[in-house]
């Protein structure tokens, strides 16, 4: 089963999700973080990402390198959602005699702390394989400053420009993977009131895909111009630059007439009425190419 009909599976089963103690669910599953919601109107951020030695870094990676990024992909999720991070919990499977537990612990306690969400507790398991892959998992709570609401991918309108906040492209054979700073504080920008930015999401599985999933859960069709997409060096073409993934980017859709927040690049599309949504590219010379199959499916 492909990853995008797992998805789907799971927000269809998802539907009408009834919680207790006073907490209702405003956002499950298909989104970047699901949204929980009190009596008293507080908001809660949840998300929960993996990391898997072989698919999102190579064996032989530096330590540090591995925590910071088991940590920086659930913040990312949490920027995309225009939240603040607060707290962590973290877990891993190490391989059999992993001789460096302390020092994974240390540096992910290092990060989560970087980000404002120090690390509250987790759980440890050894696998019985010494060439069982190093895999790390991390949730992240965060909360949304008073006054802003959460940005959702289906919020994206007729009409909306869309931007980026940095290059497209060449992450893993820039290291970028590795070193990308969490968007989080133009996603706060972004949820504050007045904004004018409809929907939002960061890109792990590249802008083509991602885009995809934003113009499917708004219903609109996304529209690119090749020539405007701010591509990563290393990339031989927009093509590659939209399917490599990994970017932790956040793409943004905004209402025409309000100026993006401060640290974005566009417009690089724009968002039209469509009975049919989805995401295409418009290269120089004018031909559309679907988007939808640029990226990552796992």
């Amino acid at each position: 089963m492909r990853e995008s009909e797992l998805h789907q599976h799971i927000a269809n089963r998802s539907r009408g999700l009834s919680l207790l103690n006073g907490y209702r669910s405003v956002v499950g599953p298909g989104d970047d973080c699901a949204v929980l919601k009190n009596a008293s109107g507080e908001i809660l951020l949840l998300t929960v990402d993996q990391l898997v030695e072989g698919r999102h870094f190579e064996t032989g990676t530096d330590i540090d390198l591995i925590a910071r990024k088991a940590v920086a992909r659930s913040v990312s999720d949490i920027a995309a959602m225009g939240g603040v991070p607060v707290w962590s919990l973290g877990t891993g499977v190490l391989p059999k005699g992993f001789g460096h537990g302390n020092e994974l612990f240390d540096a992910m306690h290092k990060w989560a702390n970087h980000w404002g969400c120090p690390l509250v507790g987790g759980d440890i398991a050894s696998h019985t394989d010494p060439e069982h892959p190093l895999t790390l998992s991390v949730t992240i709570g965060g909360i949304m400053e008073e006054g802003h609401a959460p940005v959702l991918r289906s919020g994206a309108k007729p009409g909306d420009l869309v931007y980026v906040t940095g290059s497209i492209g060449g992450s893993f054979e820039s290291g970028w993977h590795l070193l990308f700073e969490p968007r989080w504080v133009i996603g706060a920008d972004a949820s504050r009131p007045g904004s004018g930015v409809h929907a939002m999401m960061d890109l792990s599985d590249g802008l083509g895909r991602d885009a995809d999933r934003i113009a499917r859960a708004s219903g609109v069709m996304i529209e690119f111009d090749a020539t405007r997409l701010p591509i990563n060096h290393r990339c031989a073409d927009w093509r590659a630059a939209c399917g490599e993934g990994e970017d932790y980017e956040l793409l943004l859709c905004i209402h025409p007439d309000t100026d993006p927040p401060a640290g974005v690049q566009g417009p690089i599309g724009v968002c039209i009425a469509s009975d049919s949504p989805g995401a295409v590219i418009i290269d120089a010379y004018g031909k559309r190419h679907s988007a939808s199959e640029m990226g990552w499916d796992h």
